[in-house]
């Protein structure tokens, strides 16, 4: 009898101990313009288990409160939007993932979730590229499910006004759309850069420098201002510059330089460093100066969160680590 009640009261510590937190898709994902007609979700998931992460002594386990993904969406969407228009948006989930993890040098162990999330506009069985969430969400463990939810919503209504590359991709392409679009990044596949001053990623991409514009530095070799036509302009209508050969990046510490690996352009930085602002939420949000292949998809939207989403949410942490830059949309990609 006393092996009975042990093995119970065992059994309830450890049920007491578990907590599931569900993903709620229930933020306003309305295309206020009533340009799409229909959005559909291909989950490209390999493993379908979101996983969970702990907190003190708790275990979070992280799941969608409708675990039928493409029909939660398609309803969603639904529910949200009333008046249709011609666009059919396609969106796939390729990871997300979550996990702890303790940063070098930091005391705290942080929640984190891997997201992968891209879009794309379907015309008779061609599909064109429009946005990416390729990142690392850093978080209060408690907190994941929540903001998963909001790259979510923040994601879908970015891509209904983000400008389409005009790059066709094939149906049976879908899948290797990174592959088949990165064969076009002349920057990364030409030998050598072309030195100028880059007003967006796309001009980056593309390597065609803007016209007209220049930049000046002091003795120590420093930028110090920016030029076009003669004329001073902001420093923020550089995303970079190219000179001898080597691109630097602005960021709010000023040019940094952009290193090239194996997998694209990379510089060394933390959040807090390229972040400065903080939502009302509390969470980081990247506002950085950016674009898809196409257009710089920050000046079409029409709302700072949506702007600030398209780059990033997390809390700002000070940890160095590569960031990437996207090779399709040119925003940070976080590997811590």
């Amino acid at each position: 009898m006393m092996k009975k009640l042990f093995f119970f009261l065992l059994l309830s510590l450890s049920l007491s101990a578990q907590k599931i937190e569900l993903i709620k898709l229930t933020q306003n994902i309305k295309d206020k313009r009533g340009m799409t007609k229909s959005l559909i979700l291909i989950d490209n998931r390999k493993d379908k288990v979101i996983g969970k992460v702990s907190h003190k002594n708790e275990e979070i386990e992280v799941k969608f409160a409708n675990e039928e993904l493409e029909s939660s969406i398609e309803k969603w969407f639904e529910e949200e939007n009333k008046v249709k228009g011609n666009n059919d948006i396609v969106l796939i989930l390729e990871e997300l993932k979550v996990y702890n993890e303790q940063d070098p040098g930091q005391k705290k162990i942080f929640g984190k979730a891997k997201i992968t999330i891209s879009s794309f506009i379907k015309r008779n069985s061609r599909y064109y590229f429009a946005n990416r969430f390729d990142n690392v969400v850093v978080s209060d463990p408690r907190d994941l499910a929540g903001q998963i939810a909001m790259v979510f919503s923040e994601f879908i209504k970015g891509s209904y006004i983000s400008t389409v590359s005009s790059e066709v991709i094939p149906e049976n392409e879908i899948e290797k759309y990174n592959q088949y679009l990165s064969k076009n990044y002349k920057a990364f596949n030409n030998s050598v850069l072309k030195d100028g001053v880059y007003t967006n990623f796309k001009g980056f991409y593309d390597q065609v420098p803007e016209p007209g514009y220049m930049v000046e530095k002091n003795r120590k070799g420093k930028v110090v201002r920016i030029k076009h036509n003669e004329l001073q302009v902001s420093m923020s209508e550089a995303y970079c510059y190219v000179d001898a050969g080597k691109a630097y990046r602005l960021t709010p510490l000023g040019f940094v330089e952009m290193l090239k690996g194996s997998e694209g352009f990379f510089i060394v930085s933390s959040r807090q460093q390229l972040f400065k602002e903080k939502s009302s939420t509390g969470m980081m949000v990247g506002a950085a100066a950016g674009g898809v292949v196409g257009a710089l998809i920050g000046a079409a939207i029409d709302s700072v969160s949506n702007a600030e989403a398209m780059n990033g949410f997390g809390l700002k942490t000070p940890t160095i680590s590569k960031v990437t830059i996207d090779s399709l949309t040119g925003s940070y990609i976080f590997e811590k």
